[in-house]
């Protein structure tokens, strides 16, 4: 695919409202509500930038894993799951709300760890300072969209979960700055991949397998077991 180009209005045109009734809005209180700011730096001369981070290994979930800004939905700090992501955008990488500016949402995604998280793209500025959550957060990295865009950087497998086959998708990347490779993988990936094909109608995966729903989710047994096997293979 050639060189995306930042382009505001196209991007917002192919989003949903998120308020949208068209959009898949999902709540089950089996799930933890969550939210994550699917984080846009925009460029004039180059593809533009997405914003993820290299979580801490402190946390009780998700350690060490790669993602977008976000957290679960606190009933005592959080009013709407846009709150959610606003605010663990201020926490995590240091923009303040004011400086953010929410464009659109995916749909929702439920985990097989047991989260529903709603994505919401936003923009943030390329002069925008970005400052890590010490406790939470080891590195900030600001990854071209022209890598995830790739057919020669994108990887997948078929694993088998209960009898069904699940689709993983990933990326190793490698940053040039400290030449650590970082795999972004999981819900963060699909998202990812989701958000490519829904703006540009660019399909990555070859094996077509789709995610599990919610309600078959729920029917699983744990899947945090499958976790080792599947990571052994990035």
């Amino acid at each position: 695919m050639d060189s995306v180009i930042f382009d505001e209005s196209f991007i917002k045109s192919k989003l949903f409202n998120c308020e949208s009734p068209s959009r898949i809005s999902l709540k089950d209180d089996f799930f933890t509500s969550s939210a994550v700011l699917f984080s846009i730096i925009p460029y004039k001369d180059k593809s533009y930038d997405l914003i993820l981070i290299h979580r801490s290994n402190l946390g009780t979930r998700h350690r060490g894993e790669m993602s977008f800004p976000g957290g679960k939905f606190e009933e005592d700090k959080d009013k709407s799951l846009k709150d959610t992501a606003l605010r663990e955008a201020e926490e995590e990488i240091g923009v303040s709300r004011e400086n953010i500016k929410i464009i659109g949402c995916l749909d929702d995604f439920p985990t097989m760890t047991k989260y529903i998280i709603t994505p919401y793209v936003a923009i943030i500025d390329k002069n925008q300072k970005l400052i890590k959550q010490e406790t939470e957060v080891q590195r900030i990295l600001k990854i071209p969209i022209d890598f995830f865009t790739s057919k020669t950087q994108f990887r997948e497998q078929a694993i088998d979960v209960d009898g069904n086959k699940f689709p993983v998708f990933y990326f190793n990347y490698l940053d040039q700055e400290n030449g650590q490779k970082y795999t972004v993988w999981g819900a963060t990936a699909y998202m990812i991949v989701t958000f490519i094909e829904l703006l540009y109608g660019f399909t990555l995966s070859n094996l077509g397998l789709k995610r599990f729903k919610l309600e078959k989710i729920k029917d699983l047994k744990e899947y945090i077991k499958y976790r080792n096997n599947i990571t052994k293979k990035f």
